[in-house]
């Protein structure tokens, strides 16, 4: 894993919306520089032509559309992460693109959270460490991500497979609701065999062992709507 201050990333953005490149771009500051193109042909060719550490795209973009753009520059053998970011949420449109090449998608709206934790996802993937390795919660709690220890106060909790990563997902998003589906797709994926009610099993789980050192109410349910980890 090769460290990279947010200087030295550099990510392509291809979206025909000019408000929401420039509103996409705002968010990214803290990861890297983002280069913004309008419209398809700009895209494969920045994308094949320059070096870039991920590239974010719209799927429907003028003159040539995401899939295309995808299609073309893995054809060209760019191997760079690509991240779609789509205003459909049908399961065939995101199989679609991950089949077409893509690395991840993202469904449009999204929250400026979810997105910079996808982007870092995906840097991580191809090597780059793009953030501190640690994530503070409260003024006891402590996730170390390198070797996926997990403090509070002076006792240690230990957390295996799915429960580690459902936590580190609520922490990199921390006062932003998460629903169901989408700790699901994000944890699981779309290629899994199992449902989402594997969700709540695992969160009980995790809430038992937190609730052991004063933590059960870490993470809250609301009805009918999702997830909050709340944090001051």
């Amino acid at each position: 894993m090769i460290y990279m201050t947010k200087d030295a990333v550099k990510i392509l953005l291809i979206e025909d919306d000019k408000i929401l490149s420039d509103d996409i771009a705002s968010m990214l500051i803290e990861v890297g520089r983002v280069k913004q193109v309008f419209n398809g042909p700009d895209g494969e060719y920045e994308a094949i032509e320059a070096p870039y550490d991920l590239i974010i795209s719209d799927l429907m973009l003028p003159e040539m559309n995401g899939l295309e753009v995808i299609k073309s520059i893995r054809n060209e053998g760019v191997e760079t992460p690509v991240l779609i970011l789509t205003a459909k949420d049908s399961l065939d449109d995101k199989v679609e693109g991950l089949n077409v090449g893509a690395d991840d998608y993202l469904t449009k709206p999204f929250h400026r959270e979810e997105l910079i934790a996808r982007v870092r996802a995906l840097l991580r993937r191809s090597g780059i460490d793009t953030e501190e390795n640690e994530i503070k919660i409260g003024d006891d709690m402590i996730i170390n991500l390198e070797n996926r220890k997990i403090s509070i106060g002076n006792k240690n909790i230990k957390l295996v497979g799915k429960e580690y990563d459902i936590l580190v997902y609520f922490a990199k998003n921390k006062n932003i609701i998460i629903t169901k589906d989408q700790i699901f797709d994000r944890i699981w994926g779309l290629d899994s065999n199992t449902t989402t009610n594997v969700v709540n099993i695992y969160l009980n789980n995790l809430r038992r062992k937190l609730e052991i050192l004063g933590k059960g109410d870490l993470i809250k349910t609301l009805r009918n709507v999702g997830f909050v980890l709340e944090d001051e």
